[in-house]
């Protein structure tokens, strides 16, 4: 994430606000922010409106096409899927979106006005038929949820719906998710290894008293607190998206984030710590929820039930096929962040990284059947007993008898894709 670094840690850390609120912050991993109820009004928020003069720019015809190393079986979506299949991601272009941009073919289009980015899906550089319009989340959508958003737009046929997600929305909002999307959520917590060598793992940071702060209402961090993973008060849910409070504490306190974007970011782009951090992941802590996985609302399995048996395996594809070649991937995700100028940073640097950690960390991997993208139901099921209290102590019990099955799907699921 490309700063607009100054001497001034105060500087920095306003300029980094929102290079690292995505990577930290609960509106990815969306357990705090689903509502009660819809936002106020029926309509999308205004920046989700296209302008009739809005500015777009189109990708030069040279442009490769990506995912073209290893072609899904290319099938024509025309007539089978909406004219144009809108996707609605819970933030700003990143490599951890890779996998939804590799399906774009080189005539695509950035629309500053709508936070969007539009081209022809493509599947093995083929063009199916269609369009696929990618919608950006967090600021772009005044940073409501995924799940309200779709409830409020129904332009929107899928959308990022993180598994604790859905549960805590099980009730009032469901959702059901096709694809996985991230094998294990990148989210994380990370200190520095300088002042606690010693430290490995999340519960040796709650062995050694150390402080974490956090985004207020994670659902994973009352996990933790109720298990004695980590005690309540040496938690501080103050965490804002910036790196001042980290840098102030010379490395005596803790703090979440990304784990395919922070540390490098740290090490390499904020000037008053460059410096490695070491970090280790919530999925490894307990709080096994699956990443960005694309979900809809349940009458739309039926509806779209042949449109979602063609692509589904398209996006399993792609995100092999991004894993392998995600140059021209990540092209369109910086020239989208360029175009949008909207505050949030990302640079080459960080894509590259990127891409290195959610493969070597296996965020992006198989199930335990060789496939990509499907849902273990048990390990699900076992999301599900650990968020029910939670849950139920903030006011959002989930959905009565609630299982695996309410929420997720491998119904259009193409078992001979993985990695």
């Amino acid at each position: 994430m490309q700063r607009r670094r100054t001497r001034s840690l105060i500087a920095v850390s306003l300029a980094g606000a929102m290079a690292l609120a995505a990577c930290g912050s609960d509106t990815k991993s969306a357990s705090t922010a689903a509502p009660a109820t819809l936002p106020a009004g029926t309509t999308a928020p205004a920046a989700t409106t296209a302008a009739t003069s809005a500015p777009t720019t189109t990708a030069p015809a040279a442009t490769s096409a990506p995912g073209t190393t290893a072609p899904a079986k290319v099938t024509s979506l025309k007539g089978v899927c909406p004219d144009t299949v809108v996707i609605q991601t819970d933030w700003n272009p990143e490599a951890e979106h890779g996998f939804l941009y590799n399906l774009l073919g080189s005539n695509y289009t950035i629309d500053k006005a709508k936070v969007s980015v539009t081209g022809s899906l493509t599947a093995g550089g083929v063009d199916t038929g269609v369009k696929l319009e990618i919608r950006s989340g967090g600021p772009a959508i005044g940073y409501q949820t995924v799940t309200s958003q779709m409830y409020t737009d129904s332009s929107i046929l899928l959308g990022f719906v993180y598994t604790d997600e859905g549960i805590q929305n099980s009730t009032a909002f469901p959702t059901v998710a096709i694809e996985s999307g991230f094998e294990k959520n990148p989210q994380m917590i990370m200190w520095d290894p300088a002042t606690y060598p010693d430290v490995k793992t999340i519960a040796d940071i709650g062995k050694n008293n150390i402080l974490v702060r956090y985004f207020n209402g994670a659902a994973w961090m009352d996990y933790f607190t109720s298990q004695g993973i980590l005690a309540k008060g040496k938690v501080d849910g103050s965490y804002d998206g910036t790196p001042a409070l980290f840098i102030a504490d010379q490395g005596k306190s803790a703090q979440q984030g990304f784990g395919s974007a922070e540390p490098y970011i740290y090490q390499n782009e904020v000037k008053d710590w460059a410096k490695p951090v070491a970090y280790a992941y919530i999925n490894d802590a307990g709080w096994q929820n699956y990443a960005e996985s694309i979900a809809t609302k349940p009458e739309n399995i039926t509806k779209y039930a042949d449109c979602f048996k063609a692509i589904v395996p398209m996006i399993q594809q792609s995100s092999v096929d991004y894993l392998s070649t995600p140059a021209a991937a990540n092209k369109i995700v910086l020239d989208a962040v360029t175009t949008f100028d909207n505050g949030w940073v990302y640079s080459q640097g960080v894509a590259d990284y990127g891409v290195k950690t959610i493969k070597a960390d296996g965020l992006v991997a198989n199930g335990p059947d060789k496939t990509l993208g499907n849902f273990d139901y048990d390990r699900v099921n076992a999301l599900i007993a650990k968020a029910i209290p939670v849950y139920t102590a903030l006011g959002q019990a989930p959905k009565a008898g609630l299982k695996a099955e309410d929420i997720v799907t491998n119904q259009f699921i193409d078992p001979s894709i993985g990695l």
